[in-house]
């Protein structure tokens, strides 16, 4: 019970009553916007769906109804647009999660999920899957191999060096992302113009185009895992902004929280890139306005993000297949709101 209460007494932002209502109404709020965006875009999209077959179609999953509906409408639903909604609201968490833990794990709000160079490892890695010819499954696979690959690396050269730990793990990640980013750059030059060089490219620029059922099914234990670790250790990440002393002092082991905190966040960051390439901006972004809503408690500040980033990605993927004929890339979306966004962050913590 006394561990529990702990957080209150070393909150970075100690807010009071009121501002511990509001965070709680603003993920109330979030979840029910999650609720309603994910319903509209079940129906949207090029051949809408009225919303009583699509009620009726989830319910015969429970319970057998007579069938009002066309196969090709189950087939839509069902393979195409439901795997597609459920990735992007995966996606959208895991990736705001992950940063967020970062960003208080290494007390740097610029850090993003591919600070470690899970994203560059799990892009030569599809790269390689791509040159070899391998399938879909193959290239999602060898691409979350190389992400795991990668984070091991990090660590494994961050115990063996010298100095400030926290310093030398995001100069490893930084090499070895670099390493990997080389590694792709030849993959591009030797590959096949033809076909396998738009392969990589178009992974590159993430997409959750052809989205199926069992990729999502597959990711999804190891999503669940990672992120239900960080929201399990969201007040402890509270402790760990203020530094190892501080947490000592306060019986926290701050070097074992920090390894679970960074391998669970890794875990979901490598799931995520193999199953969708690379979208960046999302763990960057969402957890700063997440802080402008809730404030700087991890407690509210991991769920809240949790949430945003789903609904964010959702909205983005909404508008990538039905803003064009020809569906934009999700990364390049991200970009585009992303950056801009970052920038009046930026802008209005100078002004203020």
């Amino acid at each position: 019970m006394m561990a529990r209460r702990k957080p209150e007494a070393v909150s970075p932002c100690e807010g009071k009553s009121a501002a511990a209502r509001r965070g709680e109404l603003v993920i109330i709020a979030l979840a029910v916007l999650g609720v309603a965006a994910a319903a509209a875009s079940l129906m949207l999209g090029r051949y809408p769906i009225d919303p009583i077959q699509a009620i009726r179609m989830l319910a015969n999953c429970v319970v057998p109804l007579d069938q009002t509906w066309t196969d090709q409408q189950a087939t839509l639903f069902f393979n195409v647009r439901l795997p597609r909604i459920l990735l992007a609201l995966m996606v959208g968490c895991c990736l705001s999660a992950a940063g967020a833990a970062y960003q208080g794990t290494f007390q740097n709000p610029l850090v993003s999920p591919d600070i470690l160079g899970a994203s560059q490892g799990a892009a030569f890695g599809a790269a390689v899957a791509i040159l070899l010819g391998l399938s879909s499954t193959g290239v999602s696979i060898s691409a979350f191999c190389f992400a795991l690959l990668t984070i091991m690396l990090v660590l494994l050269i961050s115990s063996r060096a010298k100095g400030n730990h926290m310093m030398v793990v995001v100069l490893a990640g930084i090499m070895v992302s670099s390493l990997f980013q080389a590694g792709v750059s030849y993959a591009k030059l030797i590959a096949d113009p033809t076909d396998e060089l738009a392969d990589i490219t178009y992974w590159l620029m993430g997409s959750l185009t052809g989205a199926k059922m069992p990729e999502v099914l597959a990711v999804l234990p190891v999503m669940v895992v990672g992120c239900g670790t960080l929201f399990a250790l969201r007040w402890r990440i509270n402790i760990l902004t203020m530094g190892d002393d501080e947490a000592s002092t306060m019986g926290v082991n701050a070097r074992a929280i920090r390894i679970v905190v960074i391998v669970a966040a890794t875990l979901v960051t490598a799931a995520c890139v193999s199953v969708t390439g690379m979208i960046g901006w999302v763990g960057l972004v969402i957890p700063h306005l997440c802080r402008m809503l809730v404030g700087c408690d991890y407690r509210r500040l991991i769920p809240a993000a949790m949430l945003m980033g789903a609904v964010f990605l959702l909205i983005v993927d909404d508008i990538a297949r039905l803003a064009t004929t020809a569906e934009i890339p999700i990364g390049i979306l991200t970009a585009f709101v992303g950056a801009p966004f970052f920038l009046y962050l930026i802008t209005r913590r100078k002004q203020r």
